[in-house]
């Protein structure tokens, strides 16, 4: 990963329910889990979380946003905030109602210098934050009509929200357009093949590819650029040739990314479980933690080589006690807060890989039909089984039984 002034490197984002509410004990051990190992915590203004920020004109309810930053605050994290979604009153609605099945509608034109006026707001009472992202994965602006983003009110919202903050504070890093990198299955047809970026896990929509190359040629200014996205196709959620081997979506778009504006790549979200279908087991219940852990390391190998300035796992944590993928057990349980594999991964990858990292050659050779994915510096080695069986291997001149969908980590010398 390359850091840009600072730039988080691997951290994580908060969504619904985190740490900052349950049992007393549990909410001890998970604040203690994330003060151990400091990691990068990213926080929406509303949604996900937060309520509503400004119900009506003037009127501001930070109660609830406070606590989140104070969770940040106290446990040493650096912390971000995504500048979304926007109050109703902005959208259409009535003042002093919020109405959540319309979390994710864009604000009204009329409203954008509103909407960048309320970030300088929340800028302003946070002002040992940062790091900001304007909106997420451009909600409420595709133009159904034309069948494309809206990436010209996307970007005049942008300009807005970036010459406010950089008011409020010029050392405030801004960064866009936070687009969904979606992409199809490799086309058949060469005339159908994308024009800007394909690989064998697919080929990157045209209409991703307009917003952040549109938005690049328009923008007032950044600091760095966001995206998010999967490695699963956009339609039917297939991960091609499979889910390890897709995960090199991440590195082709990381690349082409930065080719394009020359600036520090952010991911804010990134995916490897494709989601349940029709009321079926999928997605993170449908993986067992061991083989969710395995695909998302070597997404994370794939996003460092690539030189990825940050990348923000999403959080999704539960109440209850199932909870595959977050990143701690639910807090709502007495004996909750304690750390799941998901949470040692990112942990130590981030430690062990932070920005600024230069890789080093890995020797790995094992069975014919197996494959073992590794990563390596100067001191430490990432290996991945990335079969669903026992694997014999060789990496970095040490013989190693890798047990199915085993994540090692090992120490040169």
């Amino acid at each position: 990963m390359e850091r840009h002034d600072g730039a988080p490197g691997w951290g994580f984002t908060h969504t619904q329910y985190s740490a900052d509410h349950g049992e007393r004990g549990a909410t001890r051990r998970a604040g203690a889990l994330l003060s151990a190992r400091p990691l990068p915590q990213n926080q929406h203004i509303m949604g996900w979380g937060a309520e509503n920020p400004e119900p009506a004109p003037g009127r501001y309810d930070f109660e609830v946003l406070d606590e989140r930053v104070a969770l940040m605050r106290a446990t040493g994290a650096t912390p971000v905030l995504t500048l979304c979604a926007a109050p109703d009153w902005m959208k259409g609605g009535r003042p002093g109602r919020t109405d959540w099945s319309r979390l994710e509608t864009a604000p009204d034109p009329r409203h954008y210098a509103d909407f960048a006026r309320l970030a300088g707001v929340i800028a302003q009472r946070y002002p040992d934050i940062r790091h900001f992202l304007v909106w997420n994965e451009l909600k409420g602006f595709y133009d159904e009509d034309r069948r494309r983003w809206d990436y010209e009110g996307y970007t005049r919202l942008y300009n807005l929200v970036h010459a406010e903050l950089k008011r409020r504070n010029p050392r405030n890093l801004v960064g866009g357009p936070y687009a969904v990198v979606d992409h199809d299955p490799p086309a058949e047809d060469a005339a159908d093949r994308s024009r800007e970026l394909r690989g064998p896990w697919g080929e990157l929509d045209q209409r991703s590819a307009d917003v952040i190359r549109y938005w690049n040629a328009h923008k007032a200014g950044a600091d760095f650029v966001v995206v998010d996205g999967s490695s699963y196709t956009r339609e039917g959620h297939r991960a091609i040739p499979d889910e390890f081997a897709a995960t090199e979506k991440f590195a082709d778009v990381t690349r082409w990314v930065r080719s394009v504006t020359g600036l520090p790549v952010w991911w804010a979200e990134w995916y490897v479980e494709p989601p349940a279908e029709d009321d079926r087991p999928g997605g993170r219940d449908g993986w067992g933690e061991g083989h969710r852990t395995a695909v998302q390391a070597t997404a994370m190998m794939r996003l460092a080589e690539s030189g990825a300035s940050a990348a923000f796992y999403w959080n999704p944590q539960r109440t209850g006690k199932a909870c595959p993928g977050c990143l701690w057990r639910s807090t709502h349980l007495r004996d909750g807060g304690g750390e799941l594999p998901m949470a040692g991964l990112l942990s130590r990858f981030a430690r062990e890989f932070p920005p600024g990292t230069a890789f080093r050659p890995v020797a790995v050779t094992c069975g014919s039909g197996d494959r073992v994915e590794a990563l390596a510096d100067e001191a430490a080695v990432l290996v991945v089984n990335t079969e669903c069986r026992p694997v014999a291997a060789r990496v970095d001149g040490q013989a190693l039984s890798l047990a199915p969908y085993e994540v090692r980590w090992l120490t040169r010398p």
